[in-house]
């Protein structure tokens, strides 16, 4: 199935791996389907770096930064091509719903004849058809609006692709259905069909997913209730955020975005201004998340789930001794973090670059410093050719067949890196199961970021070209597993950065990975902290502003402590769209897995050498069709210990500790 793999290193508040969205629901069809509903979501992310997008067009020439050609998919959305399979997928779900149909007529009936063996066969061959039409128009359709947010046909088609495919919906519940109800004869199907004896682990996923699915009557209630219940509240956040100003017209994400000024005065401005206009709000987005995730304990209840974090590690692939393993590493690295912190603290203050109060009596950071550029120097400017040639080198001391994978996606016109009116902003990487190629967005200003996130985004292609040959159903792989690729790839880049530079320029680089790490580990780790302890007393009762308030004053100081100042941001619980919505109930320690995990595997390709570059192609291949812990044991790991997950963070105690000495 396609992926959809939304990247930003712009959002204050969420670092570089942006929001990178791999959501695992039912069949492989509807996979494809959340996947696509997902980045409508996603995107709600990243619409604060559009309003900034076409004024950073910088001094590069621009003629020289390429845009995508997608003829190779569909020549158009209006083409015979194009419509010819948007005709082949309506068929493909008539044909899965009259399979169904058959099923349930010879299962009431008794009949002698009912083969389901050979039925599930014929079921898994037509579903794994429709999967990849289904990700590749999906796909297919967003990519072309991307590009073109003002064209009225690309949104429109976006439309008619997505309701042709809630007919998925009723068909997955129904084949779930079928499948519990014949569990006892799947070692006879292995055993007839052993071409399937690789979907183990994703029909055992189906029949425990049964178990936490109510009666189809109530399911069916349950989707058409949320329209009005939890969609509902989601949707008031989002347009009480996307329509907030400030006196001076300014929108709230355009005072988002502020963090990143180079003006403290500035800096701090935004902030007071960004927690003002929160809480001239706050009743109704108290009221909001309230509400959701009341609906959330009452069907978790009604599903048998006995707490949220229950149903978020099914998802995840991983269990719960593996998250336990993970926060602890993470906990036992915060007095690093902290470090980093008052560190940059300390440099702002003795460069005069901060106008918190507390510089000088407090150790820590001021929220509104967190992001806050460091350096004395503008850095270099790449060219796109020098970027392009220097993620290929990268690649390359890798392994040959990542650098080889890089160069035709930057030669066959993958990838969309020209600033224009109407494209996107931020970055993300989209797979189409239907010849199995990627296309890669971004958006290339000449920064050294910039180059980080090609590196990011071509590792997420590599990741999914490793999966060649693979049936559709292992093209989709759970969140935690997702930013695999990316972030290695992405480390490999900045390691041999900071490697060959030196004082300032070291220091950017060093800045820009510490940042963006600290957000995926501590931030994270904020962020779980307050979404357990709100479950945990929504499970009692109802949340006001200042309960919400109070929790996240809990998190910040639990997770940050001594890291900020007293100038901090209680309403962060008011600004994080993924809180308000009923299909992401910790949307967090994935991004920290993956951060860590990415760190681990880059640790040991040290000490391996070239010989790590085939177990890491055959671990990207294998990450569809296991749970996460199978998977690391086949490459060497064990992620249930905390022991990995310290390795990975030794990488960034060692950066710590760089940028200590460098600021001092």
């Amino acid at each position: 199935m396609g992926a959809k793999f939304f990247c930003s290193t712009s959002f204050p508040g969420f670092g570089a791996l942006g929001a990178c969205l791999r959501p695992r629901t039912c069949s492989a069809t509807l996979q494809a389907l959340a996947q696509f509903f997902s980045r409508k979501f996603a995107l709600l992310r990243f619409s604060n770096y559009i309003s900034i997008m076409d004024t950073k067009t910088s001094s590069i020439n621009s003629e020289s930064i390429p845009t995508w050609n997608l003829d190779s998919i569909f020549p158009s959305i209006d083409s015979k091509e194009y419509k010819k399979a948007l005709a082949e997928y309506s068929a493909g779900m008539e044909n899965l719903s009259g399979l169904v149909e058959t099923a349930k007529h010879f299962m009431l009936n008794s009949h002698e004849n009912y083969d389901f063996p050979a039925w599930l066969s014929a079921y898994l061959q037509a579903d794994d058809q429709v999967s990849a039409l289904a990700s590749t128009l999906n796909a297919y359709a967003y990519v072309v609006y991307s590009t073109d947010t003002t064209n009225t046909s690309a949104l429109n088609n976006i439309s008619t692709v997505e309701q042709l495919g809630l007919k998925m919906q009723k068909i997955d519940l129904d084949f779930r259905s079928i499948l519990v109800s014949h569990q006892g004869q799947l070692e006879d199907f292995y055993k007839r069909f052993p071409e399937y004896e690789d979907f183990r682990f994703i029909l055992n996923e189906e029949i425990e997913a049964k178990k936490h699915q109510m009666s189809a009557a109530e399911e069916n209630l349950a989707s058409d209730l949320q329209r009005t219940g939890g969609d509902a509240w989601d949707r008031l956040h989002e347009q009480i955020i996307s329509n907030l100003k400030d006196e001076k017209g300014r929108t709230f994400n355009e005072i988002r975005n502020l963090a990143y000024s180079s003006d403290p005065a500035e800096r701090k401005e935004a902030w007071q201004t960004e927690i003002k206009l929160l809480k001239s709000n706050e009743i109704a987005f108290a009221a909001s998340l309230n509400n959701l995730k009341g609906e959330t304990v009452t069907l978790n209840k009604r599903r048998s789930w006995s707490q949220a974090i229950d149903r978020a590690l099914f998802s995840s692939r991983m269990s719960k001794k593996t998250l336990d393993a993970l926060i602890t590493a993470i906990e036992e690295s915060l007095p690093e973090w902290r470090k980093y912190f008052q560190a940059k603290a300390a440099y702002l203050a003795k460069n005069k670059m901060t106008v918190s109060q507390n510089a000088g009596k407090e150790k820590g950071l001021a929220f509104y410093d967190l992001f806050a550029p460091v350096g004395q120097s503008g850095g270099k400017k790449w060219t796109f050719e020098e970027a392009k040639n220097y993620v290929i080198e990268r690649y390359d001391s890798f392994s040959k067949e990542m650098g080889d994978f890089a160069r035709h996606a930057f030669d066959s016109g993958w990838i969309d890196a020209k600033i224009r009116p109407g494209k996107v902003g931020g970055a993300y990487d989209e797979d189409f199961a239907l010849g199995h190629q990627s296309r890669i967005l971004s958006n290339f200003t000449g920064e050294f970021s910039d180059i980080i996130t090609l590196a990011h985004e071509v590792g997420h292609a590599y990741h999914f070209s490793c999966l060649k040959g693979k049936r559709t159903a292992f093209f989709s792989y759970p969140m935690t597993l997702a930013e695999t690729a990316s972030t290695f790839a992405e480390t490999i880049v900045k390691q041999d950065a900071i490697a060959k530079t030196s004082g300032d320029e070291k220091l950017k680089i060093l800045e820009l990975d510490l940042q963006d790490s600290a957000q995926v580990l501590v931030d994270i780790l904020c962020r779980f902290y307050f979404e357990r302890s709100v479950f945990e007393k929504r499970a009692k009762g109802e949340l006001s502003a200042e309960d919400f308030n109070r929790l996240m004053r809990e998190a910040q100081e639990k997770s940050y402590g001594a890291g900020l100042n007293s100038e901090r941001h209680e309403y962060m619980w008011a600004v994080k769209s993924h809180y308000y919505s009923t299909g992401l109930d910790f949307y967090n320690f994935p991004y920290a897995f993956g951060q860590l995990f990415a760190a681990g595997l880059y640790e040991r390709a040290q000490k391996e050498g070239p010989s790590f570059a085939k177990t890491y192609a055959e671990l990207l291949s294998q990450t569809g069709q296991m749970s996460c812990e199978d998977l690391c044991k086949k490459a060497g790991f064990d992620i249930s210990s905390p022991d990995f997950w310290r390795q990975g963070i030794k990488l960034y105690t060692k950066e710590i500790s760089d940028f200590e000495k460098l600021v001092k």
